[in-house]
């Protein structure tokens, strides 16, 4: 399975390599203002990738903050739970039968 997988990952990375050989031409993104930014097309493709990368894991941040919290939290309650003894009030009943 293992070597399925390495398989599947060089496989796109030839295929994205080749994509990205085959986008070299120039390339003007117009912003406001009148300024225009000239590059590879490719580069462009690869900022804009970045940009979204980047947002998507600063907009997960604070859940997984949150979580990391809460199973910190769950594991001292664990560990407390743990080293206490368990202490019967009452003796169990007896089997019906």
């Amino acid at each position: 399975m293992r070597y399925i997988v390495w398989l599947l990952r060089a496989l796109v990375f030839i295929l994205l390599l080749v994509l990205a050989l085959a986008n070299t031409q120039e390339a003007s993104l117009n912003f406001l203002a009148g300024y225009v930014w000239q590059a590879p097309l490719i580069l462009i493709g690869l900022v804009f990738f970045a940009v979204g990368l980047f947002a998507g894991v600063l907009a997960a941040a604070p859940a997984l903050v949150r979580m990391r919290l809460e199973i910190a939290r769950l594991k001292r309650q664990l560990k407390n739970v743990q080293e206490r003894p368990i202490v019967l009030d009452e003796p169990p009943l007896p089997p019906i039968l």
